[in-house]
């Protein structure tokens, strides 16, 4: 009984969750989502809901499976990848350069974010389906493995849905 007692209140939710600036600071997680232009995800990763949201770009490219094609060797990275305003940093554009992966990040203060909306959209609406599940609105897992692994079965389900249709 003991024990119980000195367990520190931060760790109720367990790691990777972080005081959410949009929700009065209580502890949440943040999904992070990479999609082919189709709205199929690619990459899925999670975390703290106070972590900015550029620091979670590499891990995501560097998730991408190869991917099959009928000739030649496997693709292992994108040809082409389009990120809002949170994405603009210079370190960011030079190390997607040096992958070979040609980048449309909008500026910040200088340019719309209108012009990014019709590629944008895809994301937002496979966004929407993992917000269907009503498992992934709230975390109840205080480990993080176990968070993401149900992110992972509702992008599975994402997955089937639209191929079998």
């Amino acid at each position: 009984m003991r024990h119980r007692l000195r367990k520190r209140p931060g760790h109720k939710r367990g790691p990777l969750t972080g005081p959410n600036p949009t929700d009065r600071g209580k502890l949440g997680s943040k999904i992070h989502l990479l999609t082919d232009r189709n709205g199929l995800p690619l990459s899925l990763g999670i975390s703290a809901a106070n972590m900015h949201d550029s620091l979670g770009l590499e891990p995501l490219v560097r998730g991408i499976p190869p991917i099959r094609s009928r000739r030649g060797p496997r693709r292992r990275r994108p040809a082409k990848l389009h990120a809002d305003k949170g994405y603009d940093y210079d370190h960011l554009r030079r190390w997607l350069r040096n992958r070979g992966i040609r980048h449309r990040i909008a500026r910040k203060g200088v340019e719309s974010s209108q012009r990014l909306g019709r590629h944008r959209w895809v994301v937002e609406r496979t966004v929407s389906w993992l917000a269907g599940c009503r498992r992934l609105h709230r975390r109840y897992e205080r480990k993080a493995e176990h968070f993401l692994a149900f992110v992972g079965i509702a992008a599975l389900r994402i997955c089937f849905c639209r191929l079998t249709t």
